[in-house]
């Protein structure tokens, strides 16, 4: 079944980031303009839902409500209250340096934050006081469970990435899937999959796709993914630069492709299933537009732990 997508906002003319749906509306980083926007599927309607929001591109609900984002803006992963302040939670890495630009998180069953941490053209707000640090990778934020505490640290989770992007994990949370997606022309471009064992850290991944070059120039890989009920991969990537052009992937967790659908406008930047029945995926773009394919024939994960 060929899904047919729609332009429900935009073009904004520029990057368009993370997407939550949160029960009766999807939640999309307007990144550059440092907003959060909301979009009611009910009355086909774009409002602000939060502003000021120092360039957070990813996103994510935690089961209480609370909205986490990746600030490129400010270097530093921030959870949104209900009632609309914010708290921080911690920028340093053991040895006391600050990560670097965060990208994407998703959040485990067990409350940890695991993002994505590559570098970023765009500088960061203030004095350049802190360096980026000399690797790009997957980070993971612990909170301290002491109530007297509630302190955060952060562990690097992957050695083996220049440019990680999309993260998402399997239903039962024993794979974390990574798109590696460093576009130099000698660059890995591929979604891995990475075990994880009890103690939180991962294994060596297992390559699921790998994006190669033709006579035009690298194929651009995924920006962004997500993963259905199913346990099935859904990612989106590509450019009208090269290679087949701005493409929806369905990957089984093996790795097989299953479905591939084209999309309307270029850069596709990051998905997520919503609507009444989460059977309709949205995607955001580079370009600045939100678009939706409905009746998809596939499910998305109410909220986050549905194990």
């Amino acid at each position: 079944m060929s899904w047919k997508f729609e332009r429900l906002a935009g073009p904004y003319n520029r990057p368009l980031g993370g997407l939550a749906w949160d029960g009766s509306g999807m939640l999309f980083a307007d990144t550059m303009e440092s907003t959060i926007l909301r979009y009611d599927p009910r009355r086909g309607r774009v409002s602000v839902w939060r502003k000021h929001t120092n360039r957070t591109n990813g996103i994510a609900l935690a089961p209480d409500g609370a909205l986490f984002g990746c600030q490129e803006g400010s270097r530093r992963i921030v959870r949104y209250e209900p009632a609309g302040s914010a708290t921080l939670t911690n920028q340093r890495m053991p040895d006391g340096r600050v990560h670097n630009h965060p990208c994407n998180l998703v959040l485990d069953s067990k409350g940890r934050i695991w993002f994505s941490d590559p570098y970023n053209a765009e500088a960061a707000w203030g004095p350049q006081v802190f360096g980026k640090l000399e690797h790009a990778s997957v980070l993971r934020l612990d909170q301290d469970p002491a109530p007297q505490r509630r302190t955060w640290t952060i562990e690097r989770a992957t050695y083996d990435t220049s440019n990680p992007r999309g993260l998402a994990f399997s239903p039962d949370e024993k794979t974390l899937y990574v798109s590696e997606n460093n576009m130099a022309s000698e660059g890995r471009r591929e979604v891995r999959a990475y075990p994880v064992f009890p103690d939180a850290t991962l294994d060596k991944p297992r390559v699921m796709h790998t994006f190669g070059a033709d006579v035009r120039g690298v194929h651009r890989g995924v920006e962004g993914l997500c993963v259905d009920a199913d346990g099935c991969v859904v990612a989106v990537g590509g450019w009208s630069r090269s290679g087949p052009g701005p493409l929806v992937h369905v990957f089984a967790p093996s790795g097989a492709v299953l479905e591939s659908h084209p999309l309307p406008q270029d850069l596709p930047n990051n998905c997520a299933f919503g609507d009444g029945g989460l059977d309709s995926l949205y995607v955001t773009t580079a370009e600045g537009y939100l678009l939706r394919a409905r009746r998809t024939g596939r499910t998305g994960r109410s909220m986050m732990h549905d194990k």
